[in-house]
């Protein structure tokens, strides 16, 4: 790869810092360079191959967890866990997490549409980045960044029966605990070509969930995946995972880890007290 490839959009420093890897500087842009952008360059490489060398790794690396730690699932139920755990939605969303749509090499029209955000583009970038971290790095350490960028989602996955589409989940959950049906309340500020959105998910009432994004289904996804997991720390009593998913620019945010308005708590006191 020549020396003169361009650079992706600012500095990769908080995307290493956010794969907790160390990628080879060439791999790196050749990870982050869609089609799009290759076309008008005329003929520089594109991420498609370390797509398909990071799909393979990805799979193996997900397939051991769930063999590994779910011991008595059957075969098929496993087959569903893992097209959950990599899934284009599940891996847009660790993709969104990391911003890495602000260092996608992309074509003026891919951009102008919207590319940066699109889930099929951020969830091929991320499976580039895990092949070119399997080059860079070896397996082991592949496999721990892996496990660490999946682990709010290979935490739920034997639960999200809907396939990690985090609102029907969240239903799913919600009915079984008797509370009720979710209701989603959206705000958004910035001009339209721009707009940044905020959504709030409420059961009986109370907020469970927030997230923001640049689409509205990304804000409400993200804030149903946060109310999930709080309901799923009400079920275990303080001994369930928690979701965890962040954004620095344009992707969707949230943080299980502080649930909204106290939340969590409520949660636990209405299945402890069976309401």
């Amino acid at each position: 790869m020549s020396v003169s490839t361009p650079r992706p959009v600012g500095s990769v420093d908080a995307l290493l810092a956010g794969l907790g890897e160390q990628i080879d500087p060439e791999l790196l842009v050749l990870a982050l360079t869609h089609r799009s952008f290759a076309h008008e360059a005329g003929g520089t490489p594109t991420n498609e191959r370390l797509e398909f060398l990071g799909d393979s790794v990805l799979g193996v690396i997900v397939t051991e967890y769930l063999f590994a730690t779910h011991p008595d699932v059957p075969e098929g139920d496993l087959a569903k866990m893992r097209a959950a755990c990599v899934s284009q939605r599940a891996l847009a969303g660790v993709a969104r997490a990391l911003d890495i749509g602000q260092y996608l090499l992309l074509g003026r029209g891919e951009t102008t549409s919207g590319g940066a955000d699109k889930d099929s583009i951020l969830s091929d970038a991320l499976e580039a980045l895990i092949g070119a971290a399997f080059l860079s790095a070896g397996l082991e350490r592949t496999k721990a960044m892996v496990l660490r960028l999946l682990e709010p989602t290979l935490a739920v996955a034997a639960s999200a029966g809907a396939g990690l589409d985090w609102k029907t989940s969240l239903q799913e959950r919600s009915a079984e605990l008797g509370l009720g049906v979710p209701v989603y309340q959206v705000e958004h500020t910035g001009p339209d070509h721009a707009r940044v959105f905020t959504a709030q998910v409420l059961l009986g009432g109370i907020v469970h969930g927030q997230g923001t994004g640049t689409a509205k289904k990304h804000a409400e996804q993200v804030a149903a995946q946060q109310a999930f997991a709080s309901l799923a720390g009400a079920d275990a009593a303080d001994g369930a995972p928690t979701a965890r998913a962040s954004s620095n620019g344009g992707g969707s945010t949230a943080s299980a880890e502080a649930p909204v308005n106290g939340a969590s708590n409520q949660a636990r006191r209405r299945v402890r007290s069976g309401a």
